[in-house]
């Protein structure tokens, strides 16, 4: 950097707004030439090369100016990133996102606003509030509230943790004490459920065995009779059912629990078990035209956790907490005179989330709501989906591939096992043949464990992708497959072991 430049100068503000606008410009043009040229989802580059990249930038070194910075960032970042755009990315819950919650981003990284308290944020709180209330409305919760998050383990948590003070003020009412309850209580899900359910049972103090697994039928699914054996279970133990965790769409499998017969469960209890739904992935199936009914009974629930960054087609962050009650967020507020004194009427957010300082991630979806709409979004989901049941009926049909279990929404759960292949080799397939595409960069696909044996999974979250590009993928898992298996290339079966 020039030494006669004042670093003031970097500052957004009046006197920088028209290097802002050039500055940015430039970036968007670089961005949309690399989007629109894309050719494989990853360079290819090892994690070595990256490493040494990496390492060779001087973070103490004096400032180089804006070009020479953003030419890095170009080079080091962009060039290496991951393009979930790209038809051949088929890994993880990751989406291609809508071009208004792009525009949103840019406008609210540049004002920067902090939806913590009515006084830093104005309107954004507003909004944010009213999109809560929206959301509410889709799940069915006539008085819900909420607060947007970080993402789905953040509102897992944060749902777990008002379950958890729920029951303790309960026993508070019969003159137990928090220390005498705590030991006593279990949290209840399916072996679907996400992993974040136990990491927020361990960071609420609860003890290592308080994640009590529910039998699930053969697409991993709660059984609702599984599900009251292991109530009247826990009860004859002698603990106490904190609350109940179903899951609307598995990561794995992108199953929905029966939400239906879980809440009639719950329900029976008198309503004194918390039936908390995560639907990270399921959410888009608020605002389908064509499968809605898969949420049935969802607005049992006490909680929801929605994540907008997965099928709503937002950028990264975007989740919310959703609850039936708005007391029920009570328990998370800490007041504190100099942020939100409680003789205040301004509605501070801070004193529903586990957040201070937080963006104003709901503008990336008041923006998409207002330019596509609701149901635009509904048959954005809705393509994945279809798309996903398409590729299951190809692979039904196909010799080479092997379909291990159905879905409800657009995960795909497959093996490369052609007549004749053994189950111990089409095993010993997956982790090398997921390998070497990923290090190619010519396609993404990821694998997980399913009843005991490891299957390739694709994800399929972009609405823009056909059969045909789905098919490019499946042609490169069945070419690096036969590969292998044909050479009997031990090593490469192994390395990924």
């Amino acid at each position: 950097m020039p030494a006669s430049h004042d670093v003031v100068d970097e500052v957004l503000n009046a006197a920088s707004a028209d290097r802002y606008a050039r500055l940015v410009g430039s970036v968007v043009d670089d961005l949309a030439a690399r989007i629109r040229t894309v050719e494989q989802p990853f360079t290819g580059a090892s994690r070595a090369d990256l490493q040494a990249a990496v390492d060779a930038v001087d973070l103490d070194g004096p400032g180089q100016g804006n070009e020479t910075a953003l030419a890095e960032v170009t080079d080091l970042y962009v060039r290496n990133a991951v393009w979930f755009h790209h038809p051949s990315y088929a890994a993880h819950l990751n989406c291609p996102v809508v071009l208004p919650a792009v525009a949103a981003e840019a406008a609210l990284a540049a004002v920067n606003t902090s939806v913590d308290t009515y006084d830093q944020s104005t309107v954004a709180t507003l909004m944010e509030r009213r999109l809560v209330g929206w959301t509410a409305g889709r799940i069915g919760f006539d008085d819900g509230d909420g607060v947007f998050t970080s993402g789905g383990t953040q509102s897992n948590l944060q749902a777990l943790f008002c379950a958890r003070e729920a029951i303790v003020a309960r026993a508070a009412e019969t003159g137990r004490r928090r220390t005498e309850v705590l030991p006593r209580l279990k949290v209840l899900t399916g072996a679907s459920s996400h992993f974040s359910v136990n990491t927020a049972a361990r960071l609420l103090g609860l003890d290592d065995d308080a994640v009590v697994t529910v039998d699930v039928d053969a697409l991993g699914r709660v059984r609702p009779a599984a599900l009251r054996r292991a109530i009247d279970q826990v009860h004859a133990d002698g603990h106490l059912v904190m609350a109940v965790v179903a899951t609307a769409g598995t990561t794995d499998r992108g199953c929905v629990d029966p939400l239906q017969a879980i809440a009639d469960v719950c329900h029976g209890e008198d309503g004194a078990i918390w039936l908390h739904v995560d639907a990270a992935y399921g959410c888009g199936l608020l605002v389908s035209s064509t499968r809605r009914h898969l949420l049935d009974g969802i607005e049992r629930a006490r909680s929801v956790t929605v994540d907008y960054h997965k099928s709503f087609f937002q950028p990264v962050s975007a989740s919310a907490l959703i609850v039936r009650e708005a007391s029920d967020l009570a328990p998370v507020a800490w007041y504190a005179d100099y942020l939100n004194p409680v003789a205040n009427a301004e509605p501070n957010q801070v004193d529903k989330s586990l957040q201070t300082t937080r963006r104003f991630d709901a503008l990336k979806l008041w923006t998409t709501l207002r330019s596509v709409g609701a149901d635009g979004l509904g048959e954005l989901f809705d393509r994945v989906c279809d798309l996903a049941a398409d590729v299951h009926r190809d692979l039904a049909d196909d010799t080479d591939f092997d379909l291990v279990a159905p879905t409800d929404l657009s995960t795909v759960l497959f093996r490369y096992q052609p007549a004749g292949m053994t189950d111990a080799d089409a095993d010993r397939l997956v982790p090398p043949v997921r390998r070497l595409l990923f290090d190619s960069g010519r396609a993404m696909v990821t694998k997980t464990v399913v009843e005991g044996r490891p299957c390739f999974k694709l994800t399929l979250l972009n609405p823009a992708s056909t059969v045909a590009d789905v098919h490019v993928v499946l042609d490169l898992v069945r070419s690096v497959a036969a590969t292998l298996h044909q050479t009997r290339t031990l090593d490469s079966l192994e390395m990924a072991r």
